[in-house]
C-alpha cells in the first residue's frame, strides 16, 4: 500500500503546475483519476481507494500523515519525535501512533511548511521556533542538531468547540457560584492572572473569561504566537511578536508590544502568557490605570507570585520589596487551574491578592477545590467551595456598579 501510494504520489506531483493555483476540487479529481487508472492494472479495494485519496491529498496539499491526526476530533495533541516515533493524546492519555514519515527529509519539509505559514524561520542555525496552524493550533518545532533523533514537532490542537464559562460549568471544571463571581470580576475591570501547569487549560479559560469583557471596550491582545479567539469583542487589536531574522536583528518582543499598546488607548490589555522579563512591563501597565488579563505557568497561586518576582528581577535591577509592592497593587486575583490524576481540568483556587505587609504579599483564599474521594473508575469526586473569606478589594466593583452581585454571591459583606 505504501509503495503504491509513493508511485501514485510521484505521478500526481509531476502533473501539477505549482506556478498555478490548483483548486482543492481539481487536485482531488487528479488524484481520483490516477487511482482509477492504476486500478485497471491491479485490484484496489474501495476502502484502499478512499485511504489512498486522503493520504495523497494530505501529502500534496496538507501536512502528510499529520493531516489525518489533525482532522480527528478525538486527538487533542500530536507529538512527533523523529520520523518513526509518533504519539497522540486521546481522552487525556498518551498513545503510540502506528504511522511514520517516509523520510526525515519529508518531516523536515513539513516543519518548514508549518513555520513559513506563521512567517517564522526554522533551520540548523535557528532550530527552535514556536508557530501556529491556520486553525489556531499551537506548534513547537525543534530541529537537529538540537534534536538528536530527528525533527521534533509538538502540536497542541485548537479545540473545535468554543469553550464558554457555561460549558466549563457543565463539564465540572468550575462551580456555578464561582463562575458568576469571576464573570462579575471581569465586568468590573479587575486584573486577573490565570495560573497553572502545562495542559491545565489556561488559554481556554482565558478565552472563556474574555467573552465577558463589557462591549464598547478597546481590547489589545499580545502573544508570542497568536492563539486567543475573542469572539465577542468588536474593538479588538491583535499583536504578535516577531522573531529576529537570520542576522539577529528586527526582533519585536512582548516587552516592545506592551509598551506600544499603551499608546493605543487600551481599555483592557490581555497578555497571552508571561514567561520572562516582560512581566515588569505588564505590571507597570496594570499599575497605570489599565485593566488586564494574563496567564503563566506555576503549580499554585503562591508559586506564581514567586515566579513573577523572579521574572521582574531578571528584567530590571529593582529591589525585591519594590517588585512585591508592584505585584500586590497590579494583580487583583489569581485563578489557579490544575489537571487532576483522572485527567480532568479543574479550577483549584481563586485567590485575592492582598497588600504587601512587612515585605510579604498577603493572599486571601476565596474558593478552594476540595477532593472528597474517587469512583470505582478512578474519577475524582470533589467541588470548588467557598472558604467563607470576604473580598477586601471592592473599589472597582463599586465603581462599576456590580458590588451587589458579589454581595449576593457571599464574597462581599453586606
Amino acid at each position: 500500500m505504501s509503495q503504491l501510494k509513493h508511485i501514485l504520489q510521484k505521478r500526481i506531483v509531476e502533473q501539477i503546475d505549482f506556478g498555478q493555483d490548483l483548486s482543492e476540487e481539481e487536485l482531488l479529481k487528479l488524484i481520483q483519476r490516477e487511482i482509477q487508472s492504476e486500478s485497471q492494472n491491479q485490484y484496489i479495494s474501495v476502502r484502499d481507494r478512499l485511504e489512498l485519496r486522503q493520504e495523497i491529498y494530505a501529502s500534496v496539499r496538507g501536512l502528510d500523515i499529520l493531516q489525518n491526526l489533525l482532522d480527528s476530533s478525538e486527538i487533542t495533541e500530536i507529538m512527533v519525535n523523529g520520523k518513526d516515533n509518533l504519539y497522540v493524546e486521546m481522552e487525556g492519555r498518551l498513545k503510540r501512533w502506528k504511522g511514520s514519515f517516509e523520510t526525515e527529509e519529508k518531516l523536515n519539509d513539513i516543519a518548514q511548511q508549518i513555520a513559513s505559514g506563521s512567517n517564522r524561520i526554522v533551520n540548523a542555525s535557528q532550530p527552535i521556533v514556536d508557530a501556529r496552524l491556520k486553525d489556531g493550533s499551537r506548534v513547537s518545532i525543534v530541529l537537529p542538531p538540537v534534536a538528536l533523533d530527528g525533527p521534533v514537532i509538538t502540536i497542541r490542537k485548537f479545540p473545535q468547540e468554543v469553550m464558554t464559562i457555561e460549558r466549563l460549568q457543565e463539564i465540572g471544571s468550575i462551580s456555578e457560584e464561582a463562575a458568576e463571581v469571576l464573570i462579575t470580576l471581569v465586568q468590573s475591570g479587575y486584573n486577573i492572572f490565570i495560573s497553572g501547569g502545562t495542559g491545565s487549560g489556561k488559554t481556554t479559560f482565558l478565552n472563556a473569561l474574555s467573552a465577558h469583557i463589557p462591549k464598547g471596550e478597546r481590547v489589545i491582545t499580545i502573544e508570542d504566537s497568536a492563539e486567543l479567539q475573542l469572539k465577542n469583542v468588536e474593538n479588538l487589536v491583535r499583536l504578535e511578536v516577531r522573531n529576529a531574522n537570520q542576522e539577529g536583528s528586527n526582533e519585536i518582543s512582548i516587552r516592545d508590544l506592551i509598551k506600544a499598546s499603551l499608546r493605543m488607548r487600551p481599555d483592557r490589555i490581555i497578555v497571552g502568557e508571561v514567561r520572562d522579563a516582560a512581566c515588569i512591563d505588564m505590571l507597570q501597565a496594570l499599575n497605570t490605570g489599565h485593566s488586564g488579563l494574563s496567564t503563566g505557568h506555576a503549580n499554585s497561586s503562591k508559586d506564581i507570585l514567586s515566579r513573577m518576582e523572579t521574572m521582574c528581577i531578571l528584567g530590571a535591577e529593582i529591589p525585591l520589596l519594590a517588585v512585591r509592592k508592584q505585584i500586590s497593587t497590579a494583580i487583583d486575583f489569581i485563578v489557579q487551574l490544575g489537571r487532576l490524576r483522572d485527567k480532568t481540568r479543574k479550577v483549584l483556587e481563586i485567590c485575592e491578592v492582598g497588600e504587601c505587609i512587612d515585605g510579604e504579599i498577603t493572599m486571601n483564599l476565596l474558593y478552594e477545590f476540595l477532593e472528597e474521594g474517587e469512583t470505582m473508575e478512578g474519577k475524582v469526586i470533589g467541588k470548588l467551595q467557598a472558604t467563607g473569606n470576604k473580598m477586601k478589594r471592592t473599589q472597582k466593583s463599586k465603581a462599576a456598579g456590580t458590588v451587589h452581585k458579589l454581595k449576593e454571591a457571599g464574597v462581599v459583606d453586606d
